[in-house]
């Protein structure tokens, strides 16, 4: 097939404004793409208008919605109806199909089959989302016929959902898994289980292949990005992806070096994909449209089924229970980046000493990214918190060895300067991470913690200002996910005694964390967006010579699968780096989303 990727729609298609309507036999597939809204609802009335145009133009047999994973989960509307009226919101603005990212399975695996078998009027695809027997749980590709073309859509799950949810919601009473996302093989089950897929979708008749991949790029596992699938793969012609939370369109080459074109919305609902197949030439054109602002359409009839959903939940999430004088950081300055997942922060500090607090505890442990949103200076409300901490774990007291907590840091650290959700926030304790040390971690293909090679990325550990005993015992306050289930791989707490089993929920401690400890106020030790000096970074010393200004010039060619954060992780050791890269290219870039393979980027020096 003839391919053509990463060009613009003009505005006139997009918008559907004063343009004769194209002849059936001759229009385009038109595919609209969303991944990890979130629970971002707002702009649904977007994305339904759109789509009206959409068919308006090109016809209703011709326009199909899909959604690549995290829709369900993330705000306070999925946390009090475990996600049921999220789903309802995607039945009526009209998806066709979707593929179950990680955080679908966060309310339960029964919950999970219930919305997806009962209650979504859309089509939920997986080809490696697989039961004990190991048959696909979920359809891995249906076939979409537009008359003169077909289409196969086939669901990709990332393995990182055994982690990523709560690892008991794949288990049995024992401990043993019963579901599986073909994990094994260092990516090749995964690689396996698609290609199989792929070509029974060709036998079947698919003139394309497109894949709802929730994979991602940025911080994911390598073995099971989008990118390392592509190219273990052949087939697939279009990979809608979800998962890392990146907008790009780009290329990358598959098992036999043909370009395949990838594409990913970025989070919350801020682009709305667009995707032309034109059967004619075998093209694909993509663009993103933004959801927000004056010129985006909105349709009135989902803007008012919205404003009736959220209505009957307002006067519980609106309810004051503190205030802040100062924004609380989950995310960087940029407000997309998550800061908590690669740095200390204020809010991390803060939620790290509400579970010490609440179960007291000497060491008060939170996962990056399980700390969702920010927190505007101000009244503090029922929906702030429940935007933190959106997945009503339940906090835990556990006994364990200064060695487990040491292995518990070290798992946080191993991604280091990539954003892990993995990376641990702490109360109680401070520690160093000594960036020049490469991460020696071992983990198991269902990703959990299996013990650490060589030099430690962590060190001088302090509880309450002493140094850590290895052989010491110590109580350790977190959710359940991290204590009991396993989640982002912590293992090394599961057999351990526990002390309080499950006892309150993470938001109701940082309810009464405000209210009982702080009086309703939070107080001037967490004014630093940065935090308070727990987490220290080491780094080697910048040593400039002669060359300093050569270095300062020196370019960069862009890969498939690169973005600005992984250019400036990977080249000037730390993804945060970003925004620099972006101020020396700006002639060059015109969204920091989007860059493109071949492009030649200047990089600051290092």
């Amino acid at each position: 097939m003839k391919r053509i990727a990463g060009l613009f729609l003009a505005v006139v298609l997009l918008l559907g404004l004063a343009a004769p309507s194209a002849a059936a036999d001759s229009a385009p597939v038109v595919i609209l793409c969303t991944n990890d809204v979130h629970t971002a609802t707002d702009g649904y009335a977007v994305v339904a208008a759109c789509r009206d145009q959409m068919e308006q133009r090109y016809g209703a047999g011709r326009v199909t919605l899909v959604d690549a994973g995290d829709a369900i989960q993330g705000g306070p509307i999925g946390t009090l109806t475990n996600g049921s009226s999220l789903v309802d919101i995607m039945n009526h603005v009209g998806y066709d199909y979707a593929v179950p990212g990680n955080h679908e399975f966060d309310y339960g695996m029964d919950v999970f089959l219930d919305l997806a078998q009962n209650r979504a009027q859309y089509t939920y695809l997986s080809c490696n989302f697989l039961g004990q027997t190991g048959d696909a749980v979920l359809s891995p590709y249906a076939l979409e016929d537009y008359g003169d073309v077909q289409v196969a859509y086939l669901g990709i799950s990332t393995p990182e959902t055994l982690t990523k949810s709560n690892p008991t919601h794949f288990q049995d009473d024992g401990g043993s898994y019963l579901y599986s996302f073909c994990e094994g093989g260092g990516g090749q089950e995964l690689y396996q289980a698609v290609q199989q897929a792929v070509d029974s979708a060709r036998d079947d008749g698919a003139d394309y292949v497109v894949a709802l991949a929730h994979l991602g790029m940025e911080g994911v596992t390598p073995a099971w990005t989008s990118g390392a699938v592509i190219a273990n793969t052949t087939g697939i012609d279009l990979v809608i992806d979800g998962h890392s939370h990146e907008a790009y369109r780009q290329q990358a080459a598959n098992l036999e070096g043909e370009p395949v074109d990838l594409v990913q919305t970025g989070t919350q609902l801020v682009n709305l994909g667009c995707i032309l197949l034109d059967p004619d030439t075998g093209g694909i054109t993509v663009e993103m449209l933004p959801v927000e602002g004056d010129e985006a359409p909105v349709d009135p009839d989902t803007k008012a089924y919205l404003e009736q959903i959220y209505g009957g939940f307002e006067e519980e999430l609106n309810r004051v229970v503190g205030s802040t004088s100062v924004s609380l950081r989950a995310t960087a300055e940029n407000g997309f980046d998550w800061a908590v997942r690669v740095s200390e922060t204020n809010l991390g500090d803060l939620v790290a000493d509400a579970y010490r607090f609440a179960l007291g505890a000497d060491i008060g442990l939170a996962n990056g990214g399980g700390i969702r949103a920010d927190i505007a200076a101000g009244d503090i409300t029922y929906r702030d918190l429940l935007n933190v901490q959106p997945y009503g774990n339940e906090l835990c007291l556990v006994e364990a060895t200064g060695q487990e907590i040491l292995d518990a840091l070290e798992l946080g650290a191993r991604s280091y300067p990539e954003s892990s959700g993995g990376f641990l926030q702490v109360s109680g304790l401070s520690y160093v991470i000594d960036t020049t040390v490469p991460s020696g971690v071992r983990l198991s293909d269902q990703g959990a913690f299996l013990g650490v090679d060589g030099p430690r990325r962590v060190a001088d550990v302090k509880v309450d200002g002493q140094p850590l005993d290895p052989e010491g015992i110590y109580t350790v306050s977190s959710h359940n996910y991290l204590i009991k289930s396993g989640g982002d791989g912590y293992t090394m707490f599961q057999d351990n005694k526990l002390l309080k089993d499950c006892v309150v929920l993470d938001n109701q401690a940082l309810i009464s964390f405000f209210v009982e400890q702080m009086d309703g106020r939070v107080g001037e030790e967490y004014q630093n967006p940065a935090g308070q000096g727990r987490i220290t970074l080491r780094t080697a010393p910048s040593e400039p010579g002669p060359d300093a200004t050569q270095q300062q010039n020196r370019t960069y060619t862009v890969k498939p699968g690169d973005s600005l954060w992984r250019i400036a992780a990977r080249e000037l050791g730390s993804g945060r780096r970003w925004q620099e890269i972006y101020a020396l290219n700006r002639e060059l870039i015109s969204n920091p989303s989007l860059i493109f393979p071949g492009q030649e980027l200047t990089l600051p020096q290092e």
